[in-house]
């Protein structure tokens, strides 16, 4: 007879009394609408769906029109959620919106919670101090963290050799930092590191991994989503460093798009036709604002084809593929991905035709037409053009068609510090498996990783 290992029975057991709460206090959501309010909850999931719904149509004119219809779509995306609670307050109805609402915030946090595995997150394993660490630090990223914080000055007294990327040619143009990296490999590093943006990041991990070599990120950039995602300081990029003193290592995967890396996403379509533009990077949104309306509604949009793995997306207005899937469809909305080491592409598609598409999109969320969401292993991008617009890692460039993503299983090797602030992100919600792991049979039968 085997036996139970009692840590693991505790954490089963308080998953699943977890889970038997969430769907509890989804319950009580739904109960809370009817009773004592009698029809009123209709008209709040009603009035609800229906202000949501016109909300995200007033967004799509907004973004996809100019003059009188963009001022009508802005009144609308603004108004209208003003006008329900109104409605709401005006009707009496509040008591049993704000009920409503409060049991379902419970709920999605036990949920959440309930399919959160402790040690299920990357793995680690020890790792010696570095004795020839090189990094790389781009003294402009993220408006000039690297001075603000002292990086140059610290990672020296640590024992790293720092160059400082910046123009080398009477034109301006920057050095090649794959070539740097390629060199301070030759040169005897045993460690390389990045101060930068995702893209910089991507550029030299694929040259560590190429080597073997443990890799460094320092959250020196704008957004820093890789650091993020590996739970490191955003706040303060000088505690990466500390990693050199006393890290740890874990094994993470990395994207390919036409043998260029990539650690966070590849995007096609609108977002990557606003990111060509040359004056986006010092006005972005300006720079979409002016020329949204013509890639939208305008028909200047590309649209292309895509398959993942088995599954056809055809005539995308907009694809994501990531680095490992999102917790939800929207990355740009702050979401973040669990784990980086599953050896799958996450995808994202929006085909979306007009305002009506727009408010399904935002009633059913994945369940619309207009959005598709999977995982995969290979995604291959076509279209009439030559040549694609993509933007991989925020970065614009141009390739040719077709563009196939892959994913490379635990290439690299990451150095974090042991002490770092972040917290795993949490898993995708399925409500599947909530429902099973609350009233399941079996302790440990169902798996919720």
């Amino acid at each position: 007879m085997s036996t139970e290992d009692p840590d693991r029975t505790r954490t089963v057991a308080r998953s699943r009394l977890l889970a038997r709460c969430a769907v509890l206090a989804a319950a009580a959501a739904v109960v809370s609408l009817f009773v004592p309010f009698g029809s009123g909850g209709l008209l709040v999931v009603g009035s609800g769906l229906v202000g949501l719904a016109l909300a995200a149509a007033g967004v799509w004119w907004f973004l996809a029109h100019r003059g009188p219809v963009r001022l009508l779509g802005a009144l609308l995306a603004v108004g209208t959620p003003v006008a329900v609670l109104v409605l709401y307050v005006d009707s009496g109805l509040w008591p049993a919106a704000l009920t409503a609402l409060a049991f379902w915030v419970v709920s999605l946090s036990c949920a959440r919670r309930a399919l959160h595995r402790p040690g299920r997150g990357h793995r680690t394993r020890p790792a010696r101090p570095p004795r020839r660490p090189v990094l790389l630090m781009n003294p402009k990223s993220g408006g000039g963290k690297v001075e603000k914080f002292g990086l140059v000055g610290k990672a020296e007294a640590l024992g790293a050799r720092v160059e400082l990327l910046g123009p080398t040619g009477p034109d301006g143009e920057f050095a090649d930092v794959t070539e740097l990296a390629r060199a301070a490999v030759a040169d005897g590093a045993d460690l390389l590191g990045v101060a930068g943006g995702d893209g910089t990041q991507a550029l030299v991990a694929a040259v560590a991994a190429e080597h073997g070599l443990p890799f460094l990120v320092i959250s020196a950039g704008t957004r820093n989503h890789f650091a993020m995602d590996l739970g490191l300081d955003r706040e303060d990029p000088s505690r990466c460093l500390d990693a050199l003193r006393d890290g740890e290592e874990l094994r993470v995967d990395l994207g390919d798009v036409d043998g260029r890396p990539f650690v966070n996403t590849v995007s096609f379509g609108v977002y990557a036709d606003v990111v060509q533009r040359p004056e986006y990077r010092d006005a972005k949104a300006e720079t979409a604002l002016t020329v949204m309306p013509d890639l939208l509604a305008g028909g200047q949009g590309r649209r292309f084809d895509a398959v993942a793995d088995d599954n056809r997306l055809p005539a995308q207005q907009a694809l994501l593929v990531s680095n490992n899937p999102y917790s939800s469809p929207d990355p740009f909305g702050g979401a973040r991905r669990p784990r980086l080491d599953r050896g799958t592409l996450g995808v994202v598609g929006v085909r979306v035709e007009g305002a009506a598409q727009a408010a399904d999109l935002a009633v059913r969320g994945a369940l619309s037409t207009g959005l598709n969401v999977f995982s995969a292993r290979r995604v291959e991008v076509t279209a009439e053009a030559a040549e694609l617009p993509v933007a991989v890692d925020g970065e614009a460039l141009s390739l040719p068609t077709p563009v196939v993503c892959t994913v490379r299983p635990r290439a690299l090797r990451v150095l974090v510090p042991r002490d770092r602030p972040g917290v795993p992100a949490a898993p995708p919600l399925n409500w599947r498996r909530i429902i099973v792991l609350a009233f399941g049979r079996r302790l440990g039968g169902t798996s919720h990783g």
